[in-house]
């Protein structure tokens, strides 16, 4: 019995060391991916829109997606030649959006294909039509739950300049968005109304595969 106590005492007490090594461990790979993020954009000449240092942009933005977890999704909206930051940083959040829709579609087309169709249901053109009134709807849903984490740019030789916003979403909004979308398309396609309980659940799911 004196075994079995001391053998639970000796467990408890490396219990915790071992976990702080593992954070010890977490903590060094996020510095050193910082590090080398940071050097990167820098090697490739950009330069953070605002007062903020491009180190600590990219600490905080990496800090916002560590504390939501899972529920943290990157959005990076591209600009490649506008003729001023302003145009730049709007065309990026357009561009974002659209990832974002596309993306959405994809991860639904990809899942009715494989479930809904393997079950001898062959609705391609009925259903062609759905996700592109989804991936449509989605964008006019997501726009508002894109949050801005920081701004970078750089300038082309020609005088134009290129820009990357990059965008937080955090996935329990960005689903009800998502299913306010779907539920609107389903009203465009009969089709895909009656297949409804299994597009919402993929819907639900969203990037969780």
């Amino acid at each position: 019995m004196k075994k079995l106590i001391f053998a639970i005492l000796s467990i408890a007490i490396l219990l915790p060391t071992a976990s702080m090594d593992a954070k010890s461990k977490l903590e060094k790979a996020r510095e050193k991916a910082l590090k080398e993020r940071t050097k990167e954009l820098k090697k490739g000449g950009w330069e953070p829109v605002g007062t903020k240092t491009l180190e600590l942009c990219l600490e905080e933005h990496f800090a916002k997606l560590n504390d939501l977890g899972e529920d943290g999704h990157e959005v990076v909206g591209i600009s490649n030649k506008s003729k001023s930051k302003n145009v730049g940083v709007q065309t990026a959040l357009n561009n974002a959006v659209i990832t974002y829709a596309q993306e959405a579609g994809s991860t639904l087309k990809g899942r009715v294909i494989s479930d809904i169709n393997s079950n001898g249901v062959d609705p391609a053109g009925e259903f062609e039509n759905f996700y592109a009134a989804y991936e449509r709807l989605v964008e006019k849903e997501i726009k508002g739950e894109l949050r801005p984490s920081f701004t970078i740019l750089k300038t082309n030789k020609d005088g134009t300049v290129e820009v990357r916003t990059f965008f937080i979403v955090e996935e329990g909004q960005a689903r009800l968005a998502r299913q306010r979308a779907l539920e609107n398309a389903m009203k465009e396609s009969e089709l895909a109304a009656k297949h409804a309980d299994q597009l919402s659940d993929f819907v639900r799911r969203g990037f969780e595969e």
